[in-house]
């Protein structure tokens, strides 16, 4: 899959305006982070497999559909996917959290590993790997080695907007990797920040700058 799944729901899409406006506060871009982050978990669960059980209603019996969330780890790219793994938590509230700080050296775009916690028996588990952006995708490469190399046995990526040097990026190094996204935009800057982006995803969170 060459490009990403891309999320395109209004509501999605309402909530994404108010992320790149310049003028959205510290509170509301975090509490709306959050939120974009339960609604993408809804996207990225959709082709999950469920069983079929008998349930008891107050009124009688019936089948429901049920599947399995223990052997779900949500794992946050620090600082800024800090938010979204909190708004997938609200609807996923059985899944482990692994945390992984990366920071991106400014002359070379590298990214820097300062941090890695990941649940055990990774070989178990669905990995969803998040970022609210996706520049150069030098991070999440990084991130998903990481996890990959944990041993998870199934990997997805989700961001909210991805340029698309990003998505080549990613599609180079881990070509199997489902990529779901709320935007695709079409190039990043001399600081490889995304036009037109968001901006800096985790000072805008945290009022850091």
């Amino acid at each position: 899959m060459d490009q990403p799944i891309l999320i395109d729901h209004p509501l999605v899409q309402h909530k994404l305006s108010l992320l790149r406006r310049k003028s959205t506060e510290t509170h509301v871009f975090r509490n709306t982070l959050t939120e974009l982050g339960t609604l993408v978990a809804y996207e990225m669960t959709r082709d999950l497999p469920v069983v079929r059980r008998r349930i008891e209603t107050p009124m009688s019996t019936t089948w429901g559909s049920t599947f399995e969330t223990k052997n779900l780890v949500l794992v946050a790219v620090l600082r800024a996917g800090s938010a979204m793994v909190e708004g997938m938590l609200r609807v996923l509230p059985s899944a482990r959290v692994g945390h992984i700080g990366l920071y991106r050296e400014p002359t070379t775009l590298v990214p820097v590993e300062y941090y890695c916690k990941l649940p055990d028996q990774m070989e178990r588990r669905l990995a969803f790997v998040v970022a609210p952006v996706l520049a150069t995708g030098n991070s999440a490469v990084a991130a998903l080695e990481r996890v990959k190399h944990a041993g998870a046995f199934s990997v997805k990526f989700a961001c909210v907007v991805a340029a698309q040097q990003g998505v080549d990026n990613l599609r180079a190094h881990h070509p199997e990797v489902p990529v779901y996204a709320a935007a695709v935009d079409p190039e990043l800057d001399a600081q490889g920040y995304i036009l037109p982006g968001l901006g800096d995803a985790g000072d805008r969170m945290f009022g850091t700058r």
